[in-house]
């Protein structure tokens, strides 16, 4: 993982298992924002206030018109209106996303597919809500997290060291993945240990047998209670699949 400022070219946008990265120009505001409560009691003289409730949400995802079959931005997104839509957006320091770099993710209903023919390029907005209430971490306000798995192919089990997240915590965590290619079944796992070797991580998250294609995405959360070790990292288990194509992000519980 590199470290310091980065460009907004070095991000990469997933939405429902399809890699819309090549036709996205923009995104955002990315924004988890609390509401804000107010302790005023007649006896004091000073107005105190305290968070309350988070909105999150990803604002508005500009892209360019595309319909090539099944995996275009027009061809997944137009007919969504009302669908709520797994989206995962890592972020690239000074390069391509890495095991390790940052990313947002959330379960966002689209609420709109607009078309513009106002430049030379044909282009479309497509406006999103805050979390969906049917999201399936709704016990969780953190939309960050770090991308454990960069988008590319496992054909073998993991048994590399995992990423040193400083200390042992005790409010739970939620995963998003997301398939965009496979030739069978799979297992995808978050895996955690107190000992960053291979022979300590246990499975911590995991997806559930999948069937392993392009456009299969999902969220799996912990109870917010639920202790998760220092170290985490990426897993598989291939059933009848050699090759599945897909990135892993864990949002560590912190609030």
């Amino acid at each position: 993982m590199t470290t310091g400022r980065t460009t907004l070219n070095w991000w990469r946008v997933y939405v429902d298992g399809y890699d819309m990265s090549g036709m996205t120009r923009s995104f955002g505001p990315l924004d988890c924002t609390f509401e804000e409560g107010v302790d005023d009691a007649l006896t004091y003289v000073v107005k105190g206030t305290y968070p309350g409730q988070a909105n999150v949400q990803m604002g508005t995802l500009n892209g360019i018109f595309n319909n090539t079959a099944t995996t275009g931005l027009h061809a997944v997104m137009e007919s969504g209106v009302g669908t709520v839509r797994d989206v995962l957006l890592p972020c690239g320091i000074q390069a391509a996303p890495a095991n390790n770099d940052p990313c947002f993710a959330g379960q966002f209903e689209q609420l709109g597919y607009n078309a513009n023919d106002s430049e030379p390029i044909m282009t479309v907005s497509i406006p999103f809500g805050n979390t969906s209430a049917a999201a399936g971490y709704l016990n969780y306000a953190k939309p960050w997290g770090v991308l454990l798995h960069y988008l590319s192919a496992a054909t073998a089990a993991n048994t590399a060291t995992g990423l040193d997240q400083a200390a042992q915590s005790t409010k739970g965590g939620w995963m998003m993945y997301q398939v965009t290619a496979g030739n069978g079944t799979a297992t995808i796992k978050v895996q955690d240990a107190d000992t960053n070797e291979n022979a300590s991580f246990g499975d911590l998250l995991t997806s559930g047998l999948i069937s392993c294609a392009a456009g299969v995405s999902g969220v799996v959360a912990l109870a917010p209670t639920a202790t998760v070790e220092r170290y985490v990292r990426w897993q598989i288990a291939l059933g009848d699949a050699t090759t599945v194509t897909f990135a892993l992000a864990f949002m560590r519980g912190t609030i």
